[in-house]
């Protein structure tokens, strides 16, 4: 925990700037493959290519002689996280970006209901009404009825919740072994969960696809690093406001990138989701608890 002397609120914002930049950057290179690679066998290419990125961390895994449990937490983090890599890529080739961004801020939302139901956290009134806030921004967001929900919208739904579902089994592994080791895992069982997947689906990409996902794996590991450092400098309540921006970037790179005109609705879904998110993460702050509540990006890949 960064004490009051050691935080830096600028060079936190400053490197949550850079995480919400590289995330993005992510989202744009997926949107760029499409659909040429199936997204099963584009989400392994992703690990699979990113392994490199493991080698300061075979040491460490090595050193923390997993028991039985926690490589079975290991496992259902890895499974889990599969699932909800294969579904956002499913919904990126589809929907547009800034829809994607604004439906994966529902994942801190499933994380406040799933530490209430499985970590003992309290869900007080003014939490409950935070997080029915946060639902009725996804109506907004999908406005079922007044339009055709594509496939991908529902793929997102359900891949917040599974990302919400990996972090809070991050969350109890974390207090029992390194970062390196969690982070590390993570990779590992994911590129194992997919493998099948992609090999079921398999098509032989081009050295084009490939080096851009490459590009993804870079910019993702880039993203979590730099979220690591914004998290040495500042408070989360510092780093989360910082992180919504990805929001932003999102509707602007969208519309000039890809011809995604903005769509208020989307926007206004977001801001509500982002509004009932911020209440959360202050209360904990007020409160003074142990964060639960993930920053944007942390549930990602």
């Amino acid at each position: 925990m960064t004490t009051d002397s050691q935080q830096k609120p600028v060079a936190g914002v400053f490197w949550m700037l850079v995480t919400g930049l590289c995330f993005v950057a992510v989202t744009a290179l997926v949107k760029l493959v499409g659909t040429r690679v199936p997204a099963a066998e584009a989400a392994f290419l992703r690990y699979a290519l990113g392994l490199v990125f493991l080698l300061p961390m075979i040491r460490p895994i090595l050193r923390a002689r997993l028991t039985r449990r926690q490589l079975g937490l290991f496992g259902l983090r890895g499974l889990l996280h599969t699932g909800a890599v294969i579904l956002w890529f499913f919904a990126m080739a589809r929907i547009p970006l800034a829809e994607v961004t604004a439906m994966n801020y529902l994942s801190p939302v499933y994380v406040t209901l799933g530490a209430a139901l499985f970590l003992g956290e309290k869900l007080a009134l003014r939490r409950i009404l935070a997080v029915a806030m946060a639902l009725v921004g996804a109506l907004i967001i999908l406005r079922p009825g007044f339009r055709a929900l594509d496939p991908g919208h529902v793929a997102m739904l359900f891949t917040a919740f599974l990302f919400a579902g990996g972090y809070l089994v991050a969350k109890i592994l974390s207090d029992e072994v390194s970062p390196a080791t969690v982070v590390g895992m993570l990779s590992i069982t994911v590129t194992i969960g997919l493998a099948p997947a992609a090999w079921a689906v398999w098509v032989t990409p081009g050295w084009y696809d490939l080096a851009i996902l490459f590009g993804v794996a870079c910019f993702a590991t880039a993203g979590h690093y730099a979220m690591t450092l914004a998290f040495a400098a500042a408070p989360v309540t510092v780093t989360q406001p910082v992180s919504f921006l990805q929001l932003i970037w999102a509707v602007l790179l969208g519309w000039v990138a890809f011809s995604e005109a903005p769509d208020i609705w989307v926007i206004l879904g977001g801001l509500v989701i982002i509004g009932a998110i911020s209440f959360i993460t202050w209360r904990e702050a007020v409160l003074k608890r142990r964060q639960i509540t993930p920053l944007v990006g942390q549930t990602k890949l």
